[in-house]
């Protein structure tokens, strides 16, 4: 009950003092209540949870014991949150529950659904345990939404964060497969490209390029861009700038499978082809490479 004391003007203060909730109606008081409840309640609240679960289809990609089991594991933590207001225990198993269950193919609807489910039925339980008080339970569902929203962000938000890391995670690997740097012999090595290039895509080639040059000690790098159909400005001065890195690294480079397309497109930028080393094929390139390192090619 909310207690206020006597007008100003009867008190004779001149400002009235600030208003007080009793310790029954304080918000840490109404959410150890409901914790209390929940705990009381821990078998069949999430019993009912799991069922609504199935019959919303969400989790299909996990079988029911491991439903139930993250189900358990999800309330328990749900509801330590709720006790302590505290939500670095919580982010901390999102982001453990979002390492095991992304692998599996579950999707972020599912994850935001389920916790949305279990605030539902929670809720649920807060308005059949106190439908004879209907003051009790505006408290109580005031003290107890923003916390539950809360929760609900902070898993949805490590479920996305961990989401995008695995994004990131496997694009760099696509990218480092499509794009190999070769080793064929001491000193030499073999950049083919393959496939479209982006700006990402080929500062992206251009940091493994530069590695490799420095990890092996080469010499002479040759660059196969004959599956490169197309490239724009933007990506053709990134080639040229590749090249220049390359040769501050002291490595020569040959340019090998140039399309009149680009050849062009180099041209149109003002390209210095004379300081560009251009072979028409890779077999073409791979014999010049082994010139400039001192091997005799020997015709078969």
């Amino acid at each position: 009950m909310i207690k206020r004391n006597s007008s100003p003007r009867a008190s004779g203060l001149r400002n009235p003092p600030a208003v007080k909730l009793t310790l029954s109606e304080a918000p840490s008081e109404l959410l150890r209540e409901l914790v209390a409840h929940l705990r009381q309640n821990r078998t069949q609240l999430r019993e009912e949870w799991v069922a609504r679960i199935s019959e919303t289809r969400l989790l299909t990609a996990m079988t029911k014991d491991e439903i139930f089991a993250e189900a358990t594991s999800v309330y328990d933590s749900y509801v330590e949150a709720l006790e302590t207001e505290t939500f670095e225990a919580l982010q901390a198993y999102a982001r453990n529950l979002s390492e095991r269950i992304i692998p599996r193919g579950v999707e972020t609807h599912e994850v935001v659904g389920i916790v949305l489910l279990l605030r539902d039925v929670l809720a649920r339980s807060l308005f059949a345990k106190y439908q004879t008080d209907f003051r009790k339970l505006n408290r109580i569902l005031d003290a107890y939404e923003p916390a539950a929203n809360r929760i609900a962000n902070t898993v949805a938000v490590g479920f996305v964060q961990e989401r995008e890391r695995v994004i990131r995670q496997q694009q760099e690997a696509i990218r480092e497969l499509s794009t190999p740097v070769l080793q064929v012999r001491e000193r030499l090595l073999i950049l083919p490209i393959i496939g479209v290039i982006d700006p990402q895509r080929a500062r992206q080639l251009t940091e493994q390029l530069l590695r490799g040059i420095r990890t092996n000690r080469a010499k002479v790098v040759v660059i196969d861009i004959t599956g490169v159909a197309a490239m724009d400005v933007t990506v053709a001065n990134h080639l040229v700038q590749t090249v220049e890195a390359s040769r501050l690294l002291g490595a020569t480079v040959i340019v090998t499978g140039l399309s009149p397309e680009i050849a062009q497109t180099l041209v149109t930028i003002g390209v210095d082809l004379g300081k560009m080393n251009t072979v028409g094929d890779l077999q073409g390139g791979i014999e010049q490479a082994e010139r400039l390192l001192g091997y005799k090619v020997v015709p078969s």
